[in-house]
């Protein structure tokens, strides 16, 4: 009792205890974790992002949205009724760095793909309020007008392909090609419409 009472009256050796514990039960929980399959090996039909999605996947971290949007549906009835089936852990195998977010001013998009058309989605990122009256998305209308080199495209696919995304040398190779004179716009909407796919199309 005599040594608990130190303990609690030393708020140094309390705060070291304090993260000692913390620390072995983090551990504890998260270790086991890198070797499990079901957290390390991508689910079924998962395929890396092409060079266009790829640029969109940046422009959407860029302007933000992850700021607003998560992408990871939780596994209670509430969510997955309205999202769809709930996020897994090998459908962000390839994304580096993954965006679950939490934060959900608008919507959930991790099966977002191919729910909306390109116009929609277009005409949305354009002026939300053309589609949705209510919305307090900001505006994006400089997509349209910014056009992509791909001048970065080949070192950032060579990067993630040494974090063991499986690129292959034709992927790497025709990434300018892919991206070159298309805009923002068309990244972006390539990018949104490819989220959940993987587990849209398996079930």
């Amino acid at each position: 009792m005599k040594n608990h009472e130190k303990l609690e009256k030393n708020v140094g050796l309390l705060a070291l205890f304090m993260v000692l514990a913390v620390s072995i039960g983090g551990l504890v929980q998260i270790v086991p974790l890198f070797f499990q399959d079901i957290v390390n090996e991508p689910v079924e039909g998962l395929k890396p992002y092409t060079a266009l999605q790829l640029e969109g996947r940046d422009i959407y971290i860029r302007e933000g949205c992850v700021g607003c949007h998560s992408q990871m549906i939780r596994p209670f009835r509430a969510e997955t009724e309205r999202y769809g089936h709930y996020s897994v852990a090998g459908e962000s195998v390839y994304d580096h760095p993954f965006l679950w977010g939490s934060k959900r001013t608008g919507p959930d998009l991790a099966r977002v793909g191919g729910r909306y058309s390109d116009d929609w989605h277009r005409a949305h990122l354009f002026n939300p309020r053309n589609v949705v009256p209510e919305s307090k998305m900001p505006s994006y209308p400089w997509l349209v007008e910014n056009k992509m080199s791909g001048k970065n495209t080949v070192a950032k696919m060579q990067a993630l392909s040494w974090l063991g995304v499986p690129y292959t040398e034709e992927d790497i190779q025709g990434a300018v090609t892919a991206v070159k004179d298309k805009t923002e716009m068309d990244a972006l909407v390539a990018y949104l419409q490819v989220l959940g796919t993987s587990i849209k199309n398996k079930r």
